[in-house]
């Protein structure tokens, strides 16, 4: 039996760049995944983003590093970064070519199995599809906020997100329908700060709610509550943090470990950290916390 040669992969890596340089003159930015279909880590300079981030994350000049390892955030059009030799040897690794939406202005809706396909057939208005081993995905014109777990089996990837190219689909394209743009509009109203019997101004001491096993115990059912999620992950992170924050959100004995394990337990789940300090932000806003 014959040995194995490298050609295959080799010339894997070829049409992987081809696709690359291909969609980014179409203006769509693009970054090389690995195996498992996921994005090159950070390099030794960039571990854990003690850089700062990449420039496009709305952080000017924090980062220089020319490698793709910022996963969505590493996306570019630029042909000499797509071919330079740190990109280079990203693409003789890569499994797969993926782009960013949201910066080619785009939302994919990605419907994960045949029942998710069969809603939006019969929901939404139809636009470019591209088959997916499992499913399908749906492309509008419009950028959005990315959300996994929407609905059972459908996540959207635009802002702050990678999608992997399959290929160009069928059909065309439509401007993304505001029944898209509603379904991460499905978290609980907003509470009245009125509602919210605790007191006004308290800052620190005691905490007034029993004891401080009884916020250890609340923090370790939030933590569980957000595991044990098996869909509209988003919306149980965001009710979670709502509970812990309407019980101990103005008595001062939340610390940043307790938010630590929250943020841990959501990223644990798929959440990204600016997910999370939204779903916090919007809880704050809606118990009245935000100048607390």
């Amino acid at each position: 039996m014959t040995q194995p040669t490298t050609i295959p992969r080799e010339h894997a890596s070829r049409e992987h760049l081809r696709t690359a340089l291909r969609l980014a003159a179409d203006g769509i930015p693009v970054l090389p995944l690995r195996v498992g279909k996921v994005p090159f880590g950070n390099c030794r300079r960039c571990t854990d983003n003690t850089c700062g981030g990449r420039p496009n994350m709305k952080t000017p000049g924090l980062c220089t590093c020319p490698g793709p390892c910022h996963a969505w955030a590493a996306a570019t059009t630029d042909p000499d970064v797509i071919q330079s030799g740190v990109w280079q040897r990203a693409w003789l690794r890569a499994r797969a070519v993926a782009y960013h939406p949201g910066g080619a202005w785009l939302t994919v809706l990605d419907l994960d199995n045949s029942d998710a396909v069969s809603w939006a057939r019969t929901t939404l208005p139809h636009t470019k599809t591209v088959p997916t081993t499992r499913g399908e995905h749906w492309i509008y014109l419009g950028p959005m906020p990315s959300t996994n777990g929407v609905r059972p089996g459908v996540d959207i990837k635009s802002t702050m997100a990678y999608a992997r190219w399959i290929g160009p689909g069928t059909g065309t394209i439509s401007a993304l329908p505001d029944a898209v743009r509603a379904l991460i509009m499905k978290e609980p109203a907003p509470i009245r700060p009125a509602a919210v019997r605790v007191p006004a101004t308290v800052t620190g001491g005691e905490c007034p709610h029993r004891t401080p096993t009884y916020l250890d115990r609340g923090i370790a059912m939030a933590e569980q509550r957000i595991t044990e999620a098996r869909e509209a992950v988003h919306a149980t992170v965001y009710r979670s943090f709502l509970a812990v924050l309407s019980t101990h959100g103005r008595c001062g004995c939340l610390t940043e470990a307790h938010t630590a394990r929250l943020f841990t337990a959501a990223q644990a789940k798929g959440e990204s950290a600016r997910h999370c300090t939204d779903a916090w932000t919007n809880a704050r806003t809606a118990l009245g916390l935000s100048h607390v």
